[in-house]
C-alpha cells in the first residue's frame, strides 16, 4: 500500500512557519497578508488552468473508427518527460494548501499574541514593582531547582493562567500564560489543578516564542479565589488519591508508578530521572499516543466481550479517552494522541478507517493552527516525531530484522528502534550525544510498561470504591514498575552509556543525514538494485562514527585496564569543580561532588564505583554540591559543614532520606575508612568566624598505606593560615590544592606540607584564570608536582613500591616535572606508554620518591 504523504508539505510549512513567527510575532500580520494573496493568486491560477483551451493543431484531436486519440506530437512529449497538467495541478495544490496553512498561523499569531502579552503585563514586568494577581492552576506544581546549589529552591512551579492584575491603582482582566514560582507549602498541601488564586508578586517576561509569557514570583502566601470545577475537582482528588497510595509502595517501583500510569512524576526522585534519562527510558512515564492507545484497546475489547455494538463501543472508549485526558492533564504529547484517536474512532464509526499518516499530518496542521506556540515544544515534536517513525519505519525495519530472527523478537526490537531512530534529531537539541543502550534497555523495558500502565491506572480508578482491590491492583502493577526502575538505574551505571555528538543545528543535520542513509541502504528489498551512492557515503560516515565511537568507548575501557590495581586516590575531571575519590579496597569516600550529577555518574561508572561509604561536602558552593544527585541513595555516612540557609538543610535532609547518616563535622572529629585513618583538621567547632562559606571548607586528612593526603576545600590565605596555627598538618604525599589553584593562597602552607603531588580540579579554559602563576609558582618552590584535571584529565595515584608514588593520567600534558631545591629535590622517572591504537588514552608512570623529613 502507498503512502498518502499530500499533506506532509502543508504540515511541514505550518510548523515552519509557526516555529518562526511566534519568535517575532510583530511581523505576524504582514506576513499572514502576504501568504493571503500568494493564496489566492495560486488558487486563481489553478482554476484559469482548468479552463477549456481551443484546439491548436499541434495538439488537435482526432477521430479515428470512433475512438478519440491525441496526436503523435502530444503523445511524444508526454514520453519525452515534460511535466503532464496533471502533475501542475497537484503541484499547484500543495503549493495553495502550504501557503493557506501557513497564513492561517500567521493570522492565529497576529491575533493572539498581544492577547496573551498586554501592555499592562509588560508594564509591570518592566517596572519590576509586586502587583497583585489572580492566576487559574493548570498544572501539578513540582519542586523548582535551586538556581544556586543542589538539589530544589524550597520552592514550587507551575503552569497558570494569568487572568488580572491590580497595580498602580488600576485593575486589568488578561489572559497570560505564566509560569509561576511560590514557596512549597509547608503541610505538603499544594495548590490543586482548576483553582484560583490571588497572589502577590512581581513579573519577569520570558523570550519571545516561549510557552509562557512571562514568570511570576509570588512573595508571600496565596489566598484561594475560586475552587476548581467539579470535573477538575474529580480529577484532583483521583490522583491524589493514587500518589498517596502508590508512593507508599517501596523503593524506586513505588515513586515511578504513578508516572507510568498517569504522567505524574512529582514523586521521581533526582537520581531515578537522571537514570531514566541516561538510559532513553523518560518517555515512559511521558503520558502520549502508547498510553492512550492502551486505553482505547482496553475498552474496545471489554465492549467485545460484552457484546456491545461497535457504536457503543467507540462512544464508550471516546468517553473514556475524555476521562484520561483530564486524568492525566492535557500536555502537548497527550493532545496530539487525544486529537488523533478521537479522529480515528471518529472515521472508524463513520465506516471509512482513516490511514495513519494523513490522520498524523492532519492533526499537526489543526493544533498548530489551534496553539502556534505548540511548534516550539519538545514533547509535541517528540510525541509527532515519535508517532511517524512508528507509522513509517516500524513496519519495514520488522520485515528486514524478520530475515535473521523470529517475527516477534523482530518486532519487540523494531519498535523502540523505529522511535528512537524518528526522534535523536531532536533530542540531540536537548543533550548532544546518542545513547549507546537505549534499544536494549527499551526491549527489556518496554514490554512491562503497558502492564504497569493498564493494572495502575485500573487501580487508580478503584481506590474509591473498592480499596481493597485496588491495593492489590497496586502491588501487581508495582511489579513492572520496579522492573522499569531497575532496567534504568543499572543501564545507567554501564561504562560509555551516551556517545558525544555536535551539538545544534550541526548536530541535527549530520544525525539525519547519517540516518536518511542508513534507511535508505537498509530498507531496500532484496530484489532491489543496490543503492551504490547511498551505500558509498554510508559506509563512510559509517567507518568514521565507528572510528569515533572505538576511541571514546576505548577509552574509557582503557582507563580501567590500566588504572593500577591498587590505586588510593583519583580526581575526576568534572569541570570547573571538586570530585575527588579516596579508596582502601572496596572502601570508598568522596570529598565533593562537583557542579554536574551527569559528569560525576560517568566519572564513577569509569571507577567501578557504585557504592560510596563516605561523603565530605566540604562547603555548599554550586561546584562542590552540584552533581549531589548522583550519589543520593549510595552514600553512608556523609560529612558536612555548618548550613548556611535552608536550602543547605535541605539537602542534609535528601541525604539522609536516602539512607545517609548525616554529620556536621568539625576539628577533632575522626574515624576510618577501610584501613585508612580520616581526621577533620578545620573549622573550629563552635567558632564565631570562618564557619561558613569557603573559609569554613570541611578539611580531612587521610592517612595509611603509604599515602598521606589533606583536602583544602576552598580555603583562602586567611583561613589557610589559621589552620597551620590551631591543627598544623606536617607533611603530606598529596594535597587536593585550595579553590582551584586561586592566587588566595598561604605560602607557609604549602611550605609545611612539601607534598610531592598536588592535584588541581579545574575547568578547561576557565573564566576564572585557574589555576593562576601565583599558586603554580609556590608548588614549584616547595617541590610539589602540579597534576591539572584541565590538561590531565582523571588522575589516579597509587602507592608503588619503596615508599614511591605510581601516577596515571588520562593524557599527558607534556610539561615537565616543577624544579625543586636542590636539596631536597626526588627523582622523578616519567615514563608514556600508548596502551590504545586509537592513542588518546595515555598511562604515565610517575616514580616519586619519598623525601626525608
Amino acid at each position: 500500500m502507498s503512502l498518502d504523504l499530500r499533506l506532509a508539505l502543508p504540515a511541514a510549512a505550518v510548523w515552519l512557519s509557526s516555529g518562526l513567527l511566534i519568535g517575532a510575532p510583530e511581523a505576524a500580520e504582514s506576513v499572514a497578508v502576504t501568504l493571503w494573496l500568494l493564496a489566492g493568486g495560486c488558487s486563481a491560477a489553478l482554476l484559469v488552468s482548468r479552463l477549456p483551451r481551443r484546439s491548436t493543431a499541434g495538439s488537435a484531436v482526432r477521430r479515428e473508427n470512433g475512438t478519440r486519440k491525441t496526436s503523435q506530437k502530444s503523445t511524444s512529449s508526454r514520453n519525452t518527460g515534460t511535466p503532464s497538467p496533471d502533475r501542475w495541478q497537484k503541484l499547484g495544490g500543495s503549493l495553495v494548501l502550504c501557503c493557506a496553512g501557513a497564513a492561517l498561523v500567521a493570522t492565529a499569531i497576529g491575533v493572539w499574541a498581544p492577547v496573551r502579552l498586554p501592555a499592562e503585563v509588560r508594564a509591570a514586568a518592566q517596572s519590576h514593582a509586586t502587583v497583585t494577581a489572580i492566576v487559574t492552576v493548570w498544572s501539578v506544581p513540582v519542586a523548582a531547582k535551586a538556581f544556586i546549589g543542589s538539589g530544589t529552591s524550597g520552592r514550587v512551579r507551575y503552569r497558570a493562567t494569568l487572568t488580572q492584575i491590580d497595580g498602580n491603582g488600576a485593575s486589568a482582566q488578561v489572559s497570560s500564560p505564566v509560569v509561576v514560582f511560590a514557596e512549597a507549602a509547608k503541610d505538603g498541601d499544594e495548590p490543586q489543578i482548576g483553582v484560583k488564586l490571588r497572589v502577590r508578586a512581581t513579573l519577569r517576561t520570558t523570550e519571545p516564542g516561549d510557552a509562557a509569557v512571562a514568570l511570576l514570583f509570588v512573595t508571600g502566601s496565596a489566598a484561594s479565589v475560586a475552587p476548581p470545577p467539579w470535573w477538575l475537582h474529580w480529577s484532583n482528588d483521583v490522583r491524589a488519591r493514587f500518589m498517596k497510595a502508590a508512593t507508599t509502595l517501596s523503593g524506586d517501583g513505588g515513586d515511578l508508578l504513578p508516572g507510568l500510569a498517569i504522567g505524574d512524576t512529582s514523586a521521581v526522585s533526582s537520581a531515578l530521572d537522571t537514570a531514566m534519562k541516561t538510559s532513553s527510558l523518560s518517555h515512559l512515564t511521558a503520558v502520549s499516543g502508547a498510553n492512550c492507545a492502551i486505553v482505547i484497546a482496553s475498552i474496545m475489547l471489554l465492549g467485545g466481550y460484552l457484546r456491545l455494538r461497535r457504536s457503543w463501543r467507540i462512544a464508550l472508549s471516546l468517553l473514556t479517552l475524555l476521562g484520561f485526558t483530564v486524568l492525566v492533564t492535557p500536555e502537548p504529547s497527550v493532545l496530539r494522541s487525544a486529537v488523533m484517536a478521537t479522529l480515528t474512532l471518529l472515521s472508524i464509526g463513520a465506516g471509512r478507517p482513516g490511514r495513519g499518516v494523513p490522520t498524523l499530518l492532519g492533526v499537526v496542521i489543526g493544533l498548530l493552527a489551534f496553539d502556534p506556540w505548540l511548534a516550539r515544544n519538545y514533547g509535541f515534536a517528540l510525541s509527532v516525531l515519535a508517532t511517524a517513525g512508528l507509522l513509517l519505519l516500524a513496519g519495514p525495519l520488522g520485515r528486514v530484522l524478520a530475515r535473521w530472527m523470529p517475527g516477534a523478537l523482530a518486532a519487540i526490537i523494531a519498535i523502540p528502534l523505529a522511535a528512537q531512530l524518528a526522534c535523536q534529531p531532536v533530542l540531540i537539541l536537548l543533550n548532544p550525544s546518542l545513547p549507546l543502550y537505549g534499544v536494549p534497555a527499551n526491549i527489556l523495558a518496554g514490554p512491562a510498561a503497558p502492564i504497569a500502565t493498564v493494572v495502575g491506572l485500573v487501580a487508580c480508578l478503584t481506590l474509591t470504591l473498592l480499596p481493597g482491590v485496588a491495593s492489590g491492583l497496586l502491588a501487581l502493577a508495582w511489579l513492572p514498575s520496579a522492573w522499569i526502575a531497575a532496567v534504568a538505574q543499572g543501564v545507567s551505571t554501564l561504562p560509555g552509556t551516551r556517545l558525544p555528538w555536535p551539538g545544534g543545528a550541526l548536530g541535527v543535520l549530520l544525525l539525519s543525514v547519517a540516518t536518511l542513509l542508513t534507511l535508505v541502504v537498509v530498507l531496500r528489498g532484496p530484489a532491489a538494485r543496490p543503492a551504490r551512492w547511498p551505500a558509498a557515503v554510508l559506509a563512510v560516515l559509517l567507518v568514521g562514527l565507528g572510528g569515533y565511537a572505538g576511541s571514546l568507548i576505548g577509552t574509557g575501557l582503557g582507563r580501567v585496564v590500566s588504572f593500577p590495581s591498587d590505586w588510593q586516590i583519583a580526581a575526576c575531571d568534572i569541570g570547573q569543580g571538586d570530585a575527588v575519590v579516596v579508596r582502601d579496597g572496596d572502601q570508598y569516600g568522596l570529598v565533593d561532588v562537583g557542579p554536574d550529577p551527569q559528569l560525576l555518574t560517568n566519572c564513577l561508572a569509569t571507577l567501578g564505583i557504585t557504592h560510596i561509604d563516605l561523603l565530605v561536602l566540604t562547603h555548599y558552593d554550586l561546584d562542590h554540591i552540584g552533581g549531589v544527585d548522583a550519589v543520593i541513595g549510595r552514600v553512608d555516612t556523609a560529612l558536612v559543614g555548618v548550613p548556611e540557609n535552608a536550602e543547605d538543610e535541605r539537602l542534609h535532609e535528601r541525604l539522609a532520606a536516602g539512607g545517609a547518616t548525616v554529620s556536621q563535622a568539625a576539628r577533632g572529629d575522626a574515624g576510618t575508612l577501610g584501613s585508612l585513618r580520616w581526621n577533620i583538621l578545620w573549622p573550629l567547632r563552635g567558632a564565631t568566624t570562618m564557619q561558613v562559606g569557603n573559609p569554613g571548607s570541611l578539611t580531612i586528612m587521610f592517612d595509611g598505606r603509604g599515602i598521606r593526603s589533606i583536602f583544602l576545600g576552598d580555603l583562602g590565605q586567611e583561613a589557610q593560615d589559621a589552620l597551620r596555627r590551631v591543627s598544623p598538618p606536617g607533611r603530606v604525599d598529596v594535597v587536593k590544592v585550595a579553590h582551584h589553584g586561586s592566587a588566595d593562597q598561604s605560602t607557609e602552607l604549602y611550605a609545611d606540607l612539601r607534598a610531592r603531588v598536588g592535584l588541581i580540579s579545574v575547568g578547561v579554559k576557565n573564566s576564572y584564570g585557574h589555576p593562576t602563576d601565583t599558586l603554580l609558582n609556590i608548588l614549584a618552590s616547595v617541590g610539589t608536582l602540579a597534576v591539572r584535571t584541565d590538561r590531565e584529565g582523571m588522575a589516579v595515584i597509587a602507592p608503588g613500591a619503596n615508599g614511591t608514588l605510581v601516577l596515571w593520567a588520562e593524557k599527558v600534558s607534556g610539561r615537565a616535572p616543577p624544579a625543586t631545591p636542590a636539596a631536597s629535590a626526588p627523582t622523578v622517572h616519567r615514563s608514556a606508554e600508548r596502551i590504545l591504537t586509537g592513542g588518546s588514552a595515555v598511562r604515565v608512570r610517575l616514580d616519586l620518591p619519598r623525601t626525608k623529613p
